[in-house]
């Protein structure tokens, strides 16, 4: 088993993420009650990804943390390539992130927001106004566990967190 990260980079791009202060207060949160230091980690390009990546994972025990913005999620890829080939493991929001290689994903279920927007679509159809109508919360989140990313990082994923996933990628 590897050892704990104490480390974590939480990467956004800070123009195209306007919520990214309240992540990056919620990982701040938690991440005191592990006892891991966080760094806040702005990128707006490709050499900043690559700059913050490398810098997380020149010492032991660092992660990365990535906040769903549109830089980061039009960039996910190179994100994904930059923490394996560093070796770093990488929390993501999207399933897709840890479908296309990711260590875990933890976020909201985005097919079942699609389904639940159906909904407001009728009520648009039939006459309400969108202004009228609640804003909506995700009900349903996600954990999907990349087993195979996992191996790679020479990391044993807890036989508990593999049964509490929605989704483990072997």
């Amino acid at each position: 088993m590897a050892p704990d990260v104490t480390r974590v980079a939480f990467l956004f791009h800070p123009e195209l993420g306007p919520f990214y202060s309240h992540w990056l207060n919620s990982v701040e949160a938690g991440a005191a009650n592990l006892g891991v230091e966080t760094t806040a980690a702005p990128v707006r390009t490709a050499a900043d990804v690559e700059r913050v990546i490398s810098a997380i994972a020149a010492a032991p025990n660092g992660g990365l943390v990535v906040q769903p913005d549109a830089y980061t999620l039009a960039n996910r890829r190179l994100i994904i390539e930059l923490a394996a080939r560093h070796r770093l493991p990488a929390v993501y929001a999207y399933r897709h992130d840890a479908s296309e290689g990711g260590l875990v994903s933890y976020g909201p279920d985005v097919r079942d927001l699609y389904r639940r927007s159906a909904s407001y679509v009728d009520r648009i159809l039939k006459g309400e106004k969108p202004a009228d109508l609640p804003v909506q919360q995700p009900l349903k989140y996600e954990l999907v566990i990349n087993l195979k990313t996992a191996k790679t990082l020479g990391l044993t994923v807890p036989l508990a967190l593999q049964v509490a996933a929605d989704e483990v990628i072997e």
